[in-house]
């Protein structure tokens, strides 16, 4: 038998008003959750704690969307989060564009380019992997919750998947959704992926 060394759920942040009008970015500040996204991190915990299962540690991003979902999740466990420094994708000149405007000319595969004063699709997974890496590390043996962006779901199964950042776009994680992936001793399995509850 397969000998697991750490199981992360991963979550995406609710729903924020630039989520729902395609924006791209996430301040560290602002957007917070719009009621929409409210009512995600609600179902959210209502299939959690259907579940039954317990989580040894919860973390999360220090983005305010991220953090504020985390809250929610955490006073259901009744645990404290803990924040990591793991920040979604520097978009430089793309911060705060629609997806749709940047898509017009060379469509989604223009996410794997590196805008000016931004940070290159690369780098970004590179950085991803080193956190969870070292999230591993420290939970030997545990069950956590991982409360991020959307594009930082995309870059950890990408990295499982062994899927080249040409194609990573194609993975989609909406918001309020749960992908939960096992790590093993030389290597990894997604177990599932963008689960929506209802």
């Amino acid at each position: 038998m397969f000998k697991r060394i750490c199981k992360i759920t991963f979550i995406s942040h609710g729903a924020t008003v630039h989520s729902m009008a395609g924006i791209i970015g996430n301040g560290l500040k602002y957007p917070k959750l719009n009621d929409i996204g409210e009512e995600e991190m609600d179902k959210v915990c209502e299939y959690l704690e259907k579940r039954g299962v317990a989580y040894d540690n919860i973390y999360s991003c220090p983005n305010a969307c991220c953090n504020q979902s985390a809250q929610i999740i955490a006073k259901l466990f009744k645990q404290k989060i803990k924040v990591l420094n793991l920040l979604p994708r520097n978009y430089g000149e793309w911060n705060g564009i629609l997806y749709n405007d940047l898509f017009k000319n060379e469509g989604a595969e223009v996410l794997a380019k590196t805008p000016n004063n931004g940070e290159s699709l690369e780098s970004f997974n590179t950085r991803v992997a080193n956190e969870i890496n070292n999230l591993i590390s420290e939970n030997k043996g545990n069950r956590i919750i991982l409360v991020v962006s959307p594009e930082i779901i995309q870059s950890a199964i990408a990295n499982v998947l062994d899927l080249s950042p040409k194609n990573q776009h194609k993975l989609l994680i909406k918001t309020g959704s749960l992908t939960q992936i096992s790590y093993f001793e030389n290597w990894s399995s997604v177990i599932y992926s963008d689960y929506c509850p209802l």
